[in-house]
């Protein structure tokens, strides 16, 4: 059985759900939890921007074309989705990052992402 980090946000409080509709999560639970096994640290829960999705296409990451071989039905704008850390951060480089629920967003995402660039992208209530 593969063992989960602890359940904490880049807040430092219980780390909450990030999206069941669409199903996202290293462990399609709908929350951004991590493990060692998670190598592309799925842990930062982005609300999709077109521009992201786009910007994700264009660098080889096509999340918004239906997979259904996979079960897939692709994302749009609006979603809530556990992203690779490092993913996130070369899009907030490129100018282009989606908005950020820091409440779903796990505290290993600190590892690669500082946190005033999280804020930053912050998803308002």
């Amino acid at each position: 059985m593969i063992e989960k980090d602890p359940s904490l946000n880049v807040l430092g409080d219980p780390l909450q759900i990030c999206s069941t509709d669409p199903m996202t999560g290293y462990f399609r639970d709908g929350a951004c939890d991590t493990c060692a096994a998670d190598n592309g640290s799925h842990t930062v829960c982005a609300v999709l921007t077109a521009e992201f999705l786009a910007f994700s296409k264009y660098v080889g990451n096509d999340l918004s074309t239906p997979r259904p071989e996979y079960g897939f039905a692709g994302l749009k704008a609006g979603d809530g989705w556990c992203l690779c850390a490092s993913r996130f951060l070369q899009a907030a480089e490129e100018g282009c990052a989606p908005k950020v629920n820091l409440a779903a967003t796990h505290q290993r995402a600190l590892e690669i992402v500082p946190l005033d660039i999280l804020e930053l992208h912050q998803a308002h209530k």
